[in-house]
Formats: structure tokens, sequence, C-alpha cells
């Protein structure tokens, strides 16, 4: 389970660079549109030429989707050297197509394939990094880019004889997955096929669940959380294959001209409700966020606000949810559960009412990707998104201010004003202090970021760098393997003076919840490790 973990929270490394390029196809997508833009966007204009070129640099991550992850699972899950094991990965990667384009050319009866009739003319087949080969979408390539995580791992300190000397490390690493790759080659180009066409049984299956489908993809999106697992539930819909085998996220960018000018209804062209979870995002954390404010006393409510508003702000608008929710998941585990299933509740019944499209991110990407491009034609239906939206603000804030104060549940600012206050480092300083007992003045450490004194704090809490196994992290969490779980201090010791959101443990699985400065604060870590 912790492997497994640590392989979820490697994928959002690749996985963070797609808003931003979706972003941009999006506005090009807009900005090339006539019937929002007029005469300006027609074709040869040179408006139309400066957004088909900003287009054509958005489309790079989706275009090479495969090579970021094989380039980013190694950043995670490389244990020693991650730049070395990149570049093994990337070069494994790349003689493993270059076998499955041999093995084809070979023998293309015997694989169902002939290559000489062009990969434009074939189904399954695509074009990578300028080889024709099978396309084996994100699967092939995080499968491989972990064979040789694997490898490097346990062979790149390998000490070889020393005439041999030149081909350790790196190169060491190379060789064995180059050898590897030869059987691996050979099973992939006999089974994948198989796996497209279960593939396509599989979307059939997904569109014919209907709205349980699509309610049962929300709750589990949203309720796994805390495990961290939530990336296994929405990453095979977004970048493929579980809908789509070149994922739904490209395949609705791809289209978005086109359902933009069509007068059609949207659910028609787009027939699936999977990734509205930014609805939850918006909607959901927004009414979760004014329960929380007015359960507080009045004369806290300032302080709880300041506390509140960037975390709301954080989850409406960029869809980071976890500021917010980890308020609450630790001190009342339940109000999450029903967070989940209001959530999924709320997009089920906008996908009954017609709501579909790209929402899986907070209010700019929604915005961008939907919204903008496509409400000339469709904009009845993000009216009833709207509408039904903040029907469940109210029924959250109602339902949640309820059960806060009926239970007395202790979030910040409900008991004293210490829980809410806003510490400052002169703080954290004067508790330490006072822990540890001295009666002196003592004198602040000297840091050369806040990430570096996260890192320290964390590490010190975490047992020492003797009990760190292995690190890495996603969007907002730190992610830590220890040798030994009862060295490790409580949330209390994380949660104070706001140097972290909260802790989950399990076992020896820790996720320190740092927001989303955790790339710095990895690298302050890893630098005291």
């Amino acid at each position: 389970m912790n492997a497994i973990k640590r392989f979820g929270s490697a994928m959002i490394v690749p996985v963070l660079l797609f808003a931003f390029f979706g972003i941009v196809v999006g506005l090009a997508t807009l900005f090339k549109n006539p019937a929002i833009m007029g005469s300006i966007a027609e074709e040869g204009t040179m408006w139309y030429n400066i957004w088909t070129i900003i287009e054509s640099g958005g489309w790079t991550i989706f275009d090479h989707m495969e090579l970021a992850f094989v380039i980013g699972l190694p950043i995670s899950l490389a244990k020693k050297a991650q730049a070395r094991a990149t570049l093994a990965a990337l070069m494994v990667y790349l003689v493993f197509n270059n076998y499955i384009n041999a093995i084809l050319t070979l023998w293309p009866s015997t694989f169902g394939v002939d290559l000489s009739q062009g990969v434009e003319n074939l189904t399954g087949v695509k074009e990578i990094a300028g080889i024709p080969t099978l396309d084996t979408n994100i699967i092939g390539a995080i499968a491989i880019s972990g064979i040789v995580i694997w490898i490097h791992n346990r062979f790149y300190d390998k000490k070889l004889p020393d005439m041999l000397g030149i081909f350790q490390g790196l190169v060491f690493v190379t060789i064995i997955g180059f050898f590897v790759m030869i059987p691996f080659a050979f099973l992939i180009a006999f089974v994948w096929p198989y796996v497209q066409q279960g593939i396509g049984s599989l979307q059939g299956f997904i569109t014919q669940a209907g709205y349980i489908g699509v309610w049962l993809f929300h709750f589990l999106e949203r309720v796994l959380i805390p495990t961290g697992l939530h990336h296994f539930i929405y990453t095979p819909f977004e970048y493929g294959p579980a809908a789509v085998n070149e994922g739904l996220k490209p395949y609705w960018i791809s289209n978005l001209n086109e359902f933009a000018n069509s007068t059609a209804a949207l659910k028609d062209l787009y027939p699936y409700g999977f990734l509205m979870q930014g609805n939850i995002k918006m909607f959901g954390c927004l009414g979760i966020a004014l329960a929380m404010y007015y359960s507080t006393p009045k004369a806290n409510r300032k302080k709880v606000l300041a506390l509140v508003l960037p975390a709301t702000l954080t989850a409406v608008f960029a869809g980071i949810t976890e500021p917010l929710e980890f308020t609450f998941l630790f001190i009342a585990p339940y109000l999450f559960v029903i967070h989940a299933l209001l959530g999924a509740t709320m997009v089920t019944i906008m996908n009954m009412f017609g709501v579909v499209g790209m929402m899986g991110s907070g209010f700019i990407e929604i915005a961008a990707l939907n919204w903008i491009p496509l409400s000339s034609n469709h904009g009845g239906i993000y009216i009833i998104q709207a509408i039904v939206g903040f029907i469940f603000v109210a029924l959250y804030f109602v339902l949640f201010r309820w059960i806060i104060v009926k239970f007395d549940i202790a979030l910040p600012g409900r008991k004293t004003d210490e829980e809410a206050k806003l510490y400052t480092k002169q703080d954290y300083q004067n508790a330490k202090k006072e822990e540890d007992g001295e009666n002196q003045e003592i004198a602040a450490a000297t840091y050369e970021s806040e990430y570096e004194e996260k890192a320290v704090y964390y590490l010190e809490g975490l047992g020492g760098k003797e009990n760190i196994k292995d690190v890495t992290n996603c969007a907002t969490r730190l992610r830590v393997t220890v040798k030994d779980p009862d060295l490790v201090k409580g949330n209390d010791y994380f949660t104070k003076n706001q140097m972290a959101h909260g802790i989950a443990q399990s076992g020896q699985s820790i996720q320190v919840i740092v927001g989303l400065s955790v790339p710095q604060v990895r690298d302050s870590f890893e630098t005291k490790l």
C-alpha cells in the first residue's frame, strides 16, 4: 500500500503541467472563434496566425504525454541520482519503441499490424519521438519508467570490476534496461491489441453505467483524498485509457472548437459525465467555508476569516482543496464523508440536466476550457450549472453549520482565542523555548527561506534523518516513509504555528499536508537529509 501511495504521488509531477497547457489551448480556441471574436479571428488574419502559433505550443504536452510521464516519474521515485534515472528512463523508453517498430516491421502478419500502411491509416499505433510504434499511451510509459526506476534503485551503485568501471552507474542501468526491453517488447506486441479491445469494452460499460457511474466516480475521487489514492481514480479517465484511449482531457481539448461551433446539445456531442469534480471544489468548498465562519463566535470571526479565506480562494480558483478540507478532516472525519456524498450528488444532478465538460480543477481552468469558448452556443447549461451549484452551497452551509454547532466540533476559533490565532515566527520561538524548559532568551535560527525552516521542523517531527527511508511529494503533500512510526510526533506538532495543515499516517507511510509550496519544501528536506 505504501508503494502504491508513493507511485500515486509521483504521478502528480507530470500532471501539474496539464492545467497550464490546457488553459492555453482553451484560450486559443476562444480567440480563434469568429462567432465570438468577429472578423478579426477569420483564418488568414494576423490575429488568427498569432493565436495559431500560441495554440501549437499549448498542444506540446498533449502530443507528448508519454514522454512527460516517462521523465516525470523518476524525479519522485528514484531514491538517488534522480537526474540520471530520468535520462535512463527516457533512453530505455525509446529503445522499447524501436524494438516494437522492428518487431511489427519484421512480422506484420503475426502481430496484425502493418506499419508500411502509414501511422495515419492505422488504429492503435502512433509516432513517439518520430518512431512508428504501438499506441500504449501513458500505461506503457508508466510501466517502462517504473521498470527503469526499479533497476536504477537496485543497480545504480553496483561496483563493477575496474576494467568495466566505465559502465557503472547510469550506463549500467541503461544496459540492463536495454536487454530487459527485448522480451518486454515481444510481450507488449502480443498482448496490447487485446488490451485495446478491452479498453473499448470498458468505454462501453462506463457509458452504459449512466448516472451511477458518474456518482461513484466523483464520490471515490473525493473520499479517497485522505489516503492519497484519489489519483488512481481520475488519472485513467483524464489522461487515458479508462473512457477514451487518449484520455478525456486531450479528447475534449482537441474537439473544443467543434463543440463551440455546434448548436447540438453538448451532452450529445460529449456523453461523458466524469471529471467534473471542480464543481465540488467551487461550490462545495464555498458552502463549507461559510459554515465554518458563521459557526464561529462573533468575537473570533475576523481571525477565522483570515485563516479560511485564503484556503477557500485557493480551492475555488485553483482547485487545490486540501488546505481547507484538512482543517476539519482530522477533527471530524465524518464531515469529510458527508462532503464526498454531497459533492458526488451535486455533480450527478448537474449531469442529469445536461452539464458536461472538462471541469476537474478550479474556476480559472473551468472558465478557460468551458464557459468562455462554449457560452455562445451552450450558455444555457452553464446557467443550470450555476443554479444547481448555488443550491448546494446553501445545502452545504445549512448542513455543515448545523452539525458543527450541534456536535460542538472544535474547529479553529470555536473554543478559544488561541486556536484561531495567526502565529508569528516570534510566537514559534517563544513556544519552542517554553517546551525546552529554557528560561533564558534563545537566538532565532537563521534560515535561507521559509521552506528550509519547515524542512527542519518536519525532519525533527518525523524522528530525524536516521528515521527516513524515502521521500516524495504530490501537489500539496510531503510523503515520507519512516523506519519507526513511533518516533513520529502527532498531528498537533505539525499544525502548531501553522507549519503544516496536518498529517495523515498509515503505518510507516506519513503524509505531511504542506500546501502548494511542497516542491520547494521537499528540495530543502532532501538537502537536510
